[in-house]
């Protein structure tokens, strides 16, 4: 029995480890990648708390070396699709009914095993099944994966205390939040491993059972995180994990009659296909299914001309459009740069590219490593491809790509005379950045392009030292990046200070790592209690 009112510690950021040269950090993170790398490890599914095996096997590989097999992972059947889902169910009511303190610490535990026992472990499988560096990896999987659990939990507490602040006399009145009635679709994305743990998790922490279903590319580190939340003392059957599905989670998943909501991070069409899905079969849900999705993305720098740090400008497009071979779905992929500005940029980015090395992640010299597969890479190429067939594009830096051991792509700059041309508009996913200079006299129309010329609205930056032209682009863009970003790179947002989310083919913006979307996986039940009940049925002015 709980007879206290409880109050989580303050979370604080994760420190960010640094893994410089000649430290204990970075030896023990070689250590493991050396350990990962020395055998290919079976993965099952993970339902009712038990390994799941079916013997149809996917292939768990390392991008930036394809010829190294990491792991062997079982993909579902349909049965086990359904195991999955009855099991959940089946373990809702107890766990909804457990004290939220008790499934608060089961998170808190969790982030404490990954910035400790874990730490090298989780870091060391991003690194190696999604090619990210040592630092992107420490970021990621890391400390924003620490950083979700502990502020979420948080949050949760600050949900759970807001009460109504009236109450009539002899009334009291107070709101209870419940887990929501059914089961939860966790569908996540290759590139973030935070994601990948914070979708399940923190529709879970609040109460709710969950099946999830992990990217296939993401599989080896996805183990990584069952392992601390089985540590961490996770209840059998609160969330359920299925490997090696596509359409089959839609059929089964997805049009359960108790499909109580969808968390989702991917592709827009992928989830304008679930919305559909949902809408198709609106009448067969027990309950209207929450739907919460972030997804595609075509963000943006726009320099003001009064912003003539050229070494600021260069860094932030560098660094936001190239950081993680350009797979974050903030990552700079189009920039307006005015003409003024135009010729030091170009030979500051040409020193800066200059000094990149692109290669695998166990390399730590390396700033660039592969994408994440080879569909990536024949679609990444692709655009490349067309960029140096057009006589509206040129490309200026970059520009070579090479498969052959890993999925290597070249930094690439495209810079395009026509501001719709296809690298300026469609989501590429990649490392590549297109550029379009405009005249300066025209930013304000130049605003006009940026807002409308595709149909996301992810995140977005203003580099301007004029407050004027602050405002006027903060205005001109409103509703053009959901995470807004003034004299910096469009990416990085830190939970607890930035939440993530964007709106129009962007997704529903519904913030990862605020309370907004913790708010969206509960289900308030308001309750009035009368003290003393009313006897007479008569009004006063009846007398």
């Amino acid at each position: 029995m709980s007879n206290g009112i409880f109050t989580l510690p303050i979370p604080k950021n994760e420190p960010i480890s640094q893994y410089g040269a000649n430290t204990e950090e970075r030896e023990a993170l070689q250590a493991q990648l050396k350990d990962y790398r020395s055998e290919v490890i079976d993965i099952p599914m993970y339902i009712d708390g038990k390994d799941v095996r079916t013997d149809n096997f996917g292939e768990s590989r390392c991008p930036h070396d394809h010829q190294h097999l990491l792991a062997k992972f079982h993909k579902a059947t349909t049965q086990n699709i359904h195991d999955a889902i009855d099991t959940a169910l089946a373990a809702r009511k107890k766990w909804a009914a457990l004290p939220w303190e008790n499934r608060a610490a089961v998170f808190l535990r969790a982030a404490e095993l990954i910035t400790t026992t874990y730490r090298y472990k989780i870091n060391a499988a991003t690194m190696l099944t999604q090619s990210k560096n040592a630092f992107q990896a420490e970021i990621d999987s890391v400390c924003e994966f620490a950083d979700f659990l502990r502020f979420n939990v948080k949050y949760m507490e600050e949900i759970y205390t807001e009460q109504p602040p009236e109450n009539s006399p002899g009334c009291w009145n107070r709101v209870e939040y419940r887990g929501l009635e059914g089961f939860v679709l966790a569908i996540t994305p290759f590139n973030f491993t935070a994601i990948a743990g914070n979708l399940p998790s923190c529709a879970a922490m609040m109460g709710n059972v969950v099946v999830w279903k992990p990217s296939d590319t993401q599989v080896y580190s996805a183990k990584v995180i069952i392992d601390i939340f089985k540590e961490a003392g996770l209840p059998d059957g609160v969330i359920n994990v299925v490997y090696g599905v596509d359409q089959e989670i839609s059929d089964i998943a997805g049009t359960h009659p108790e499909l109580a909501g969808v968390h989702f991070t991917g592709s827009t069409n992928v989830f304008r296909s679930f919305y559909k899905l949902i809408g198709d079969n609106i009448s067969t849900y027990k309950s209207y299914p929450r739907i919460v999705g972030e997804t595609g993305g075509k963000d943006f720098i726009v320099a003001h001309p009064s912003f003539d740090d050229i070494d600021a400008l260069s860094t932030a497009l560098v660094r936001g459009s190239f950081e993680f071979q350009g797979q974050k779905c903030s990552a700079a992929s189009r920039a307006y740069i005015p003409k003024s500005l135009w010729p030091q940029l170009k030979a500051k980015m040409g020193e800066q590219l200059a000094t990149i090395k692109v290669g695998p992640t166990e390399d730590f010299s390396n700033f660039v490593n592969a994408v994440i597969d080879k569909r990536a890479f024949d679609k990444i190429s692709g655009f490349i491809d067309k960029a140096k067939a057009s006589d509206e594009a040129e490309i200026i830096f970059g520009g070579s790509y090479d498969d052959s051991k890993g999925y290597f792509i070249d930094p690439t700059v495209v810079l395009c005379s026509n501001p719709h041309f296809t690298t300026m508009v469609d989501e590429i996913f990649g490392p590549v950045l297109s550029v379009y200079v405009y005249e300066d006299d025209q930013f304000e129309e130049t605003l006009k392009l940026v807002d409308t010329s595709t149909q996301y609205a992810l995140t977005g930056s203003i580099m301007s030292k004029c407050r004027y032209g602050v405002q006027t682009a903060l205005e001109a863009l409103e509703h053009s990046a959901g995470n807004f970003y003034i004299n910096d790179k469009c990416t990085g947002a830190v939970v607890g200070q930035q939440p993530f989310g964007g709106s129009r083919a962007s997704g529903t913006n519904d913030k990862a790592g605020s309370k907004a979307n913790l708010q969206r996986w509960v289900s308030t039940r308001t309750i009035k209690e009368v003290l003393v009940p009313a006897t007479e049925y008569t009004y006063p002015f009846l007398g």
